[in-house]
């Protein structure tokens, strides 16, 4: 059996430079996606989302990043779940992209926000029937006696719904504001490249009311 210790990578496919780096990190973030979904990784819209509990206790889970502008990172699930409930205590939270074959990553911190009603309805319907019996059928982070009990879940809701189920009231999107980015990319002898953009306190009073990001290079 191999020993984790001695499990070694040398990071050679690319570097990440200020001179050649966006000054805007959405921009940044677009490109290095795009290249992600490019290179044809697997799920390279899969993100770790990092929420804190009431009681101080840090959780992750993986979900699917669903959209990204000026005003956030978006992604929809169950706001009943245990994501929603620390969310509801605790607004702020992290998200990070692993790309382990393009040898990067990116962390993204801020506030978490509900998407509008009508947001979340126009993506609902935009998913498979399944899908959307599916959000009906699982009470999500709750203890269940058994799959079995999904499986009844869907069929009575499938003949409830048939065609057309309605977005459940628990289910929606949210959307992370970012005020720190992080993008961090493998380099030779363990001598990354890791740039971080911070959101600068009179970002809002900009005179184009646009962001201003400060962009520093951090040790790795």
């Amino acid at each position: 059996m191999a020993s984790l210790a001695d499990l070694r990578k040398s990071y050679e496919r690319a570097e990440l430079s200020e001179g050649a780096s966006h000054a805007d990190p959405l921009q940044q973030f677009e490109q290095w996606l795009q290249e992600a979904i490019g290179a044809e990784i697997p799920e390279p819209n899969a993100m770790t989302l990092a929420t804190v509990a009431s009681n101080l206790r840090p959780s992750t889970r993986v979900v699917l990043i669903k959209g990204y502008d000026e005003r956030g990172i978006t992604w929809f699930t169950n706001y009943e779940s245990r994501k929603g409930l620390e969310l509801a205590g605790n607004p702020f939270a992290a998200l990070q992209f692993h790309w382990v074959e393009l040898e990067r990553v990116v962390r993204i911190e801020g506030q978490v926000i509900k998407v509008s009603d009508a947001e979340s309805d126009s993506y609902f319907h935009s998913r498979p029937l399944d899908s959307r019996i599916g959000a009906w059928a699982s009470p999500q982070s709750q203890v269940i006696a058994g799959r079995s009990v999904l499986i009844a879940n869907a069929a009575r809701y499938g003949a409830k719904f048939l065609l057309q189920p309605p977005r459940p009231p628990h289910w929606g999107g949210y959307r992370l504001r970012p005020d720190c980015w992080q993008f961090w990319q493998g380099r030779k002898s363990r001598l990354h490249d890791r740039l971080r953009y911070t959101l600068t306190a009179n970002a809002e009073s900009s005179a184009e009311n646009k962001a201003v990001w400060i962009r520093e290079r951090l040790a790795p």
